[in-house]
């Protein structure tokens, strides 16, 4: 087998419709302009007006901003029947909550899973759909966390590390159903991100050990790309140096 050239190893999304979800974030930002610059059409939903407003790619004319909750399985069902030839879906809406078990009751831990877990859950069912649909095969990258895979690191944090976890777990037993239809399923783990939120939140910390939003994005550039021929099941931690 001949080796990949440089312009197979380059993602490349010319004409490809995606999905981004929390697209409007830091991360989701440097997806949407990675994705943009390779030619790709984009769907990214919102759920509040300053969401979308300040959503610096707004007016870009291959971005689709869509109104959508994603724990809402009908609005969920409009989003994905709006796409008419979905390539790949990107899942990085969530919510961080931190609170010890005490302080933790049924409607905290519940939010948690309806933004992590749920959410995760009924887009790549809407996704598997309409890649059906189109029957060319996609991709689907969702995001869990490295409390979610690594649970022991930090206290306060049950609720959150448990539907991230669950992301992980679904994930993978998602690859196996349809890795045949070349549907391939994967998900990153991120550490601590370089945003100006957590060097807010964490001023004693040292941010050039954390991974870079641009960095992160450039492992789901390739795990949703159609130059990912054989991965599909992996959780791939994106830690930087912490």
């Amino acid at each position: 087998m001949a080796a990949a050239s440089i312009s197979e190893a380059t993602p490349d999304y010319a004409g490809r419709q995606i999905v981004v979800t929390g697209g409007t974030g830091a991360l989701g930002c440097a997806i949407v302009d990675a994705l943009l610059g390779r030619g790709a059409t984009l769907y990214v939903p919102w759920r509040t007006k300053a969401e979308a407003d300040r959503f610096p790619r707004r007016d870009h004319e291959r971005v689709h901003l869509v109104e959508a909750e994603l724990s809402d399985e009908d609005a969920v069902e409009r989003l994905y029947a709006g796409v008419d030839a979905l390539w790949a879906s990107i899942h990085i809406a969530g919510g961080f909550a931190m609170a010890p078990i005490e302080e933790t009751d049924r409607a905290a831990f519940m939010k948690q899973i309806d933004m992590n877990l749920l959410s995760c859950f009924l887009c790549s069912r809407g996704a598997v759909a309409a890649m059906r649909k189109h029957g060319q095969g996609g991709r689907i990258v969702n995001v869990t966390a490295r409390p979610g895979i690594e649970p022991r690191r930090g206290g306060g944090m049950t609720a959150y590390a448990t539907t991230k976890a669950a992301v992980a777990a679904f994930t993978q037993a998602l690859a196996a159903e349809i890795v045949h239809e070349n549907i391939l399923v994967n998900a990153v783990a991120p550490g601590t991100l370089d945003t100006p939120a957590n060097r807010t939140a964490m001023p004693k910390a040292d941010p050039t050990k954390w991974a870079q939003p641009a960095e992160v994005a450039a492992t789901i550039l390739f795990l949703a790309s159609p130059g990912n021929r054989v991965t599909s099941g992996a959780i791939v931690p994106v830690y930087g140096q912490s």
